[in-house]
Formats: structure tokens, sequence, C-alpha cells
């Protein structure tokens, strides 16, 4: 049979990723697509060395003229941004009849919908299980080992970066600013961390996921997203003591009221198996009414992970494979009921930076009891009178307007010296 010929736009590490993977494993490739698995064209910022030949593939400055090459059959989109060269590709692909892979995130989180519904007009496939958790296969699970559960929630640990900040504090004592010095210094996180640190990529991630999950059209704008910045190593310090470990976590549920989207640090059980994934590893937690729960774990990013997923994508494509990118036919497919954030129940974590002295925390509760918010536990190490000192206070399950009002009405009380810090605690 003839190979399939793969168009590659974007050769960083990925990219290469690919082409290195595909040579090396050629004749297991090809027993199990049923023929070979050939890149034939490429597209690149630059021609710089790269570590492997590229002798004899043909050479596009321009990503998009790809998408109308003779001598490609699929197209696989690398470049990364929700915009500009990479939709420009992606349209251009759909339009000329050709499968699309791609790795990326932000753009099946902005404009996935649009472009599953230009790719099922194409009758054409859009494959895309590099975007969300590199080497983990959760959007196999999700659109094919789950197609028959309705799925109730879909939660995990979805950016890396995130996870070796937090582990590191954690084990090393340190803190958020000089851990994130280290990672960019190890590559773990980019000269601008923006986008891992603040829960963007976290949420881009989440988004896909709802959308196959829920069979919904997500609104990217209705994300509630928080990111790290906050978190200090002696909130890492008192959640050890109480039990629990801190997550950046993305929580996608469906109840009766909607859909609700978040991304924020979390306070996990230590009991939970979500606690236990440390360093650079992701996890996804996965519940459907058949099937329970799945729990998968692995590496979410890299050269090999990442590129192991897109040629899994590959590889159906050679064998026939068609799946509809959301899982079912776009025009079965609603714009999602979103449950304000506002809404949200459950349990929180309060650390408050005080100045040590009488009634300090008689007021603090009466804010919380004029909220109706009740106390599980409290934390307060030693004695500092007049200076600054740490309470750590655990509500029991509230709801996250009450706690929003009663944190507003805290800060202001003249012994308060710092917004309050505030993580939700994830039973």
């Amino acid at each position: 049979m003839s190979p399939l010929r793969v168009g590659i736009a974007g050769l960083g590490t990925v990219g290469g990723g690919v082409v290195k993977l595909l040579a090396a494993q050629a004749g297991l490739i090809a027993a199990r697509a049923g023929r070979p698995i050939e890149v034939t064209a490429i597209s690149a910022r630059s021609r710089r060395d790269r570590g492997f030949s590229v002798a004899g593939l043909e050479w596009h400055d321009d990503p998009v003229a790809l998408a109308s090459s003779a001598n490609v059959d699929v197209v696989v989109e690398l470049i990364g941004g929700a915009d500009g060269p990479a939709k420009a590709l992606a349209e251009a692909t759909i339009a000329a009849g050709k499968p699309l892979v791609t790795a990326n995130k932000a753009l099946l989180a902005m404009h996935g919908a649009a472009l599953a519904a230009a790719a099922e007009a194409a009758a054409q496939v859009i494959a895309y299980e590099a975007a969300v958790a590199g080497g983990i296969p959760v959007i196999k699970v999700l659109r094919e080992g789950l197609a028959g559960n309705q799925v109730s929630r879909v939660s995990g640990i979805l950016n890396g970066t995130c996870n070796y900040i937090l582990t590191t504090m954690r084990e090393e004592g340190r803190d958020f600013a000089d851990v994130l010095t280290d990672a960019q210094k190890l590559g773990y996180a980019e000269a601008d961390p923006s986008f891992d640190v603040d829960g963007i990529d976290a949420a881009h991630k989440l988004a896909i996921l709802a959308g196959l999950a829920f069979g919904a059209k997500i609104n990217f704008a209705d994300l509630h997203i928080e990111g790290i910045r906050r978190i200090s190593d002696l909130d890492i310090a008192f959640a050890e003591e109480l039990g629990y470990r801190i997550k950046l976590l993305g929580i996608a549920e469906r109840g009766a009221a909607g859909i609700s989207l978040r991304v924020h640090p979390a306070m996990v059980p230590l009991g939970r198996p979500l606690a236990t994934v440390d360093g650079v590893f992701n996890a996804v937690q996965l519940e459907g009414d058949f099937a329970g729960p799945v729990f998968l774990r692995g590496r979410g990013a890299g050269e090999g992970p990442t590129a192991s997923a897109v040629v899994a994508d590959l590889i159906d494509i050679a064998r026939g494979v068609r799946i509809p990118v959301w899982g079912q036919s776009a025009a079965t497919m609603a714009a999602a009921r979103i449950t304000p954030m506002a809404a949200h129940q459950g349990a929180y974590f309060i650390r408050l930076m005080v100045v040590d002295q009488p009634g300090v925390l008689a007021d603090v509760t009466a804010i919380l009891r004029d909220h109706g918010i009740s106390l599980e536990s409290m934390l307060q190490h030693g004695r500092k009178p007049g200076e600054s000192v740490p309470i750590v206070l655990v509500t029991h399950e509230t709801s996250e307007a009450a706690v929003r009002f009663a944190l507003a009405g805290i800060e202001q009380l003249p012994a308060v010296l710092e917004a309050p810090a505030v993580i939700r605690i994830e039973a």
C-alpha cells in the first residue's frame, strides 16, 4: 500500500520528535498502520540544523502552502497559537480536503467548534491527542473508551510546569519566585511563564476536555481561571499539616443547573490519587456513569510523549479511522449552559496575616458568622504580641459568593495586614 505522506509545520521540540519517532519506529508503525507513514514536506521559521536530516524533503517557508502540496496527504500543525499561521493552516487544510493533526490546545479551545463544523462539512478529520496531557491518551479514552457513558466530571493536573513548581516548593521549602527561576533554567518554564503559572494553559486543555466530555460548545470566556502566583511556602506547609497537597486543578462538572468550568489551586486530601502526582507529571480523572472513575497519569509534555501522541493520531488516519472531532456530530452540539463560579459549594482554606493582638479572631469570626460561614478548624502557632502572625481557618461547606463577601469585610479590618489567601478544598 502507498505510504501516508505527512507535511509538518513547526520543527521545534515536538516537530523534531515526530520526525525522529517516525524514522526510528518506521517498521513498527507501518505494521500497525497497515502502510508506511513518511514525512515528505516541512515548514519552519529557519533552516538551521536541528540534529536530524531533512534532505530530500519538500520545504515551504509559508506553512499554509503545505495544505495545497500535491506531495502531502495529511498536515501536522505544531506551530502553536490560537490565531495567525496556525489557524490559517488549519482552515486551509480542511478546505483542501485533507486530515489535520494538531497539538495546539489554544487553537482548539478558541476555535474548536468552528473548525469542527468545517471539518464535518468537508468530511475530514481533526485529530488532537497531543493537545491535552502529552503522552496520556485522554482524548482517545473520552472519544472511544467512554463513548457509551455520560461523563459527569473531568478533573486533573493539566500543567506540568505548575505541578513541578508546587512539588519543589513542598519538598524543598522554597518560595514561588525562587523555584520558578530554577524551572526556567531547567526548561520546564518559558522565559515568559504567564500562560503556565496564571492557569491559561490548563484552561485551554480543560475547555477541550469539557467540550468532548459533555458534547457542548464551550466558550473559553466562561472559564474561571486562577494561577499559582499567590501560593506561598507557608500555605504549602499548612496544607501538609492539615493532610492536604496543593495542586493546580482543572475541573469541569455537569450538574442539574449546568456545567461549571474552573481552573485554580486546590487542597487535595493526601489519600486521593491526584495528591500523589508530583513533578512534571499530569493526571486526569474521569467519572462515567457506567465505567465509574477512570484515572490516567503520565508525562504531560516533552518531545517523546507529545510526539508519541501525534504519531498515534497519524496511525489512526492511516488506518482510515474517522471519528467526529468532538465525538459526535457538530450539528448536535449546543452552547454549554454555565453555572457561575459564585454558585460553587465547597470547603475553603483561608490564611490571614494579622497583628497578634486581643480581639482579632473575634472580629474575623463575627464577619464569617454574619455571612453564614462556620469553621471546621483553626490553626495558629505560638504568640508574637504586636507582630504579624498567620492564622489559618478551614470552613465547612459554604458558597463561593458567601466567602467572597466575607473576605471583602475581613480585608478591611485594621489588624489584617494583607489580602487573605484562599484555596478551595476538593473532597
